[in-house]
């Protein structure tokens, strides 16, 4: 019988530009750089994997465990064919640029990969920090075309205040950017095709503009309501409990915070895995029958379908995401 518990996850880390160092410095992330972007903590990508980091299969990459029995490990709600979720910690010390997602069918065609829709929670807001989410009411597509061209980008873009604890939806063809001072959690489609609309005119460290990608960007993009926006991020049926975060079509996000007790309860089926982020706290224990490991923020766990009931133990806040059938 296949040996499923609580695996925690190695990240993966990247490099840009807008990246800072609050991953280093507050959540345990190393790196050989002293800057990170993005840290993948649930990644099976051939530009990235996630290596098993406890238990009988430490040191073995998450992709070679799955392939022992992708039906069983993964889920029944699974396809098989590629891994379903890309889930990441993103520090802007910088804006990022703007840009804009496509939808599967677009992104198979054009670049061989999945469509990308995702989810931020906001963990950390300097003051005075804002999202770009979406257009100006009034801007339309043709305006945002002209926009572009123009070098006026910026005046038709929406910017959005935020704070920690805060969650946003990114559906497809949704146009948004991270602002600087804002750390994020992010849930998304196992993909990682992003067309540049602008960029600031900033320069890399060779001194090149970075590369955008307008003409596919007006491909894909769509001017949403906030009405359109939450009809797809409960695509589903509306939430029962105010900690449910998003349940589309893709996947479903539920934070837990430690009740009465200082523990959180909940149980993995066998029609998903679930991916566990711990978002603050230290201290803290992971129980499933007989195993046990010690967490602290900062860290990822993959859970194997089928796994069980699952109880985190310590005054901890927890992202826990599982795919959905489409």
């Amino acid at each position: 019988m296949l040996n499923k518990y609580p695996m925690k996850l190695r990240p993966v880390t990247k490099q840009a530009i807008w990246g800072g160092s609050k991953l280093i410095e507050n959540y345990h992330k190393t790196a050989p750089f002293d800057k990170i972007a993005e840290s993948w903590e649930l990644t099976v990508r051939s530009d990235g994997v996630n290596i098993i980091d406890n238990g009988v299969f430490a040191g073995m990459r998450l992709d070679q465990y799955i392939e022992q029995d992708p039906c069983n490990i993964l889920g029944c709600d699974a396809d098989g064919e590629r891994f379903p979720l890309l889930v990441k910690f993103l520090d802007a010390f910088d804006d990022l640029s703007v840009q804009v997602h496509p939808d599967d069918a677009y992104a198979l065609a054009h670049a061989d990969d999945l469509g990308k829709m995702e989810m931020w929670y906001i963990m950390e807001a300097e003051p005075g920090a804002q999202l770009v989410y979406g257009l100006k009411d009034d801007c339309t597509l043709d305006d945002f075309a002209h926009a572009v061209t123009s070098g006026e980008t910026e005046s038709v873009l929406r910017y959005v205040p935020v704070k920690a604890g805060e969650c946003y939806f990114i559906p497809h063809g949704l146009v948004h950017a991270i602002g600087a001072g804002i750390l994020i959690a992010e849930i998304q489609q196992n993909s990682n095709v992003t067309y540049r609309v602008y960029d600031y005119n900033r320069r890399q460290a060779d001194g090149t503009l970075r590369q955008l990608h307008v003409a596919q960007a007006m491909d894909v993009v769509r001017s949403y309501t906030d009405a359109e926006i939450s009809a797809q991020r409960y695509s589903r049926e509306m939430p029962v409990n105010d900690d449910v975060l998003c349940d589309c079509q893709y996947f479903k996000v539920t934070k837990y915070t430690s009740a009465g007790d200082g523990s959180v309860h909940f149980s993995v089926d066998e029609r998903s895995f679930a991916s566990l982020l711990v978002l603050s706290g230290e201290n803290g224990q992971i129980l499933c029958g007989d195993f046990s490991c010690d967490v602290q923020k900062g860290e990822s766990y993959f859970l194997p379908a089928g796994l069980g009931d699952v109880t985190v133990a310590g005054e901890l806040t927890l992202l826990v995401t599982t795919i959905n059938s489409i």
